[in-house]
């Protein structure tokens, strides 16, 4: 498979991740509020009350597949390339959230939602289809660990300061996107550097203890928050860690020629600009009619 062609349908593996995941995160917003509230001193007893809520649990399995996709598009693009799709996740979101789970979006909103369509437009045409061909065990290892223990010490913070329910939230779906980050950049290391024993690398344990503080984390911030808010959040965190680890641990372009660069710098902030328009507050006007 060539190049152009592995980069192509890792793209779109990007995408429909994207819309799964944003999915997923709708999905289980609506269980985790109707679940016990998360304890960390009590996580099993957690999970399984999150789990018994019919929609976290959808919420869940839908998550599932669409992190499959995603590891699906990491072994066939750039991380940076894979990442910027999915800070595109927010349109998703946002169409969703108004049109399938009740929400009603403003004239901001929806303005954050075109600005970060139009710096995925710019991304699309500025994809050098090159994939990581190296990566620096110093990078990873210096990442990894200053962006776990960022995403551990903002779990930490949100616990033992008094915060309103908003700001608790924020700063745990902040964490839980952090995590996210730190264990995309594991599982592209898994999936393209290590070898076939990559599976016994401790970037396997890195990866699966960050999923499972990120479990939390996140679980937490969608009991307690704003949903579309929350979620952005968490979105726009991840998306950023990785991106970042993809340019420092695995040297990868941020563009091709100076133009390219410029116009690539330009789009990852359209982006983020974009996710930032999007956390605000939000009202649900009405409940699907689905059920389960």
């Amino acid at each position: 498979m060539s190049v152009e062609s592995s980069l192509i349908i890792g793209l779109a593996l990007a995408a429909a991740s994207a819309l799964g995941t944003n999915a997923g995160f709708l999905f289980k917003q609506r269980g985790a509020v109707l679940a016990p509230p998360v304890r960390a001193s009590h996580p099993l007893r957690s999970a399984g009350d999150l789990f018994r809520s019919k929609w976290f649990a959808v919420g869940w399995i839908v998550s599932l597949g669409a992190w499959g996709l995603h590891v699906g598009a990491l072994s066939l693009a750039p991380l940076s390339t894979v990442q910027a799709v999915l800070s595109g996740g927010l349109v998703f979101l946002a169409v969703l959230a108004e049109r399938c789970f009740g929400f009603q979006l403003g004239a901001r909103q929806w303005l954050g939602l075109t600005i970060t369509a139009a710096g995925l437009v710019i991304i699309g045409l500025t994809g050098s289809g090159q994939g990581t061909h190296h990566y620096s065990a110093a990078a990873l290892i210096a990442v990894e660990g200053a962006v776990f223990a960022l995403g551990a010490g903002l779990v930490r913070i949100s616990s033992h300061t008094n915060f309103d329910p908003r700001g608790e939230a924020l700063l745990l779906a902040a964490a839980a996107g952090v995590l996210f980050g730190v264990s995309d950049v594991a599982v592209k290391y898994l999936s393209q550097a290590a070898g076939p024993l990559g599976l016994l690398s401790p970037w396997t344990l890195t990866a699966l203890m960050s999923f499972v503080l990120s479990f939390y984390a996140s679980a937490r911030s969608l009991q307690i928050g704003q949903a579309v808010e929350v979620i952005a959040i968490t979105s726009v965190t991840a998306n950023l860690a990785a991106i970042i680890g993809g340019i420092l641990v695995f040297g990868e372009s941020i563009g091709s020629g100076g133009l390219g660069v410029t116009a690539r710098v330009f789009a990852f902030c359209l982006v983020i600009v974009g996710a930032a328009l999007m956390p605000a507050p939000l009202r649900t006007v009405s409940a699907p009619p689905v059920s389960l």
